[in-house]
């Protein structure tokens, strides 16, 4: 599972994540639903260990993701589907991690197909991609050591309805193989369709959390709590 106590981010007097806790469990699919600065991504790289809390811990698979042993093996990560070499092929790339995590080559060739990625997609240059193929490249490269724990962000920020049906249907396989899975997104009509949890953040704290069927027996209330957060945001940025 994932595990998010009290994490707490500062840059400065700016305070970007406001002690959050929250669980991720197994055999479920967690939505963290919040506007574009809310806070998502920067909780994220706090369990990645890619950003350092200011106070707070979190632990994945009952230890911090800096004691993983060869952690792509335990944790799949999309954080940044551009985040990708351009000069590279998408099978280098894979090909590259796998040797890194000890893979045989022919996993490989299984999350390529696993992710819909054509031969001829597969072996072109990653800055030929579209958003869409780079977040399938994503994908592949966050299943390729067959973990037991998905942390992404916004995965369906690009592909077309036919992508999203598709990525829905293979984190929903993920969770009900009892693998865990936390994916963060500012749509909540597409969290709504995948997810059994929701956390929703505004303004770096957690706003609410629960099951989705709890949290969605007062539906207007969430929504409008959602287009209050949505406003708020769009607010600030006029703002400034």
């Amino acid at each position: 599972m994932i595990n998010a106590e009290h994490l707490t981010k500062r840059y400065g007097r700016h305070l970007v994540v406001d002690d959050v806790s929250f669980i991720s469990r197994p055999g479920r699919v967690t939505g963290f639903l919040g506007p574009n600065g809310a806070g998502k991504s920067t909780t994220m790289r706090m369990l990645c260990a890619l950003t350092t809390p200011t106070s707070g811990r979190s632990l994945v698979l009952e230890h911090p993701f800096r004691e993983l042993t060869n952690p792509g093996r335990h944790v799949g990560v999309l954080l940044d589907a551009s985040a990708q070499h351009g000069g590279r092929t998408g099978r280098e790339i894979l090909t590259l991690s796998s040797t890194l995590m000890g893979l045989p080559r022919a996993r490989v060739h299984e999350v390529v197909d696993l992710v819909g990625l054509t031969r001829r997609e597969a072996d072109a240059r990653a800055r030929t991609y579209s958003l869409g193929m780079r977040q399938r490249l994503g994908l592949a490269h966050a299943l390729l050591g067959d973990p037991q724990v998905l942390i992404l962000d916004e995965p369906a920020n690009g592909p077309d309805p036919a992508g999203i049906r598709w990525m829905r249907g293979l984190l929903r396989s993920f969770a009900e193989a009892g693998g865990t899975v936390l994916l963060s997104s500012h749509l909540l009509h597409e969290v709504e369709a995948i997810a059994d949890d929701l956390i929703i953040i505004g303004g770096g704290r957690i706003l609410a959390q629960g099951s989705q069927t709890e949290l969605l027996a007062g539906v207007s209330g969430l929504e409008e709590l959602f287009l209050d957060l949505t406003a708020d945001t769009a607010r600030e940025g006029v703002a400034a």
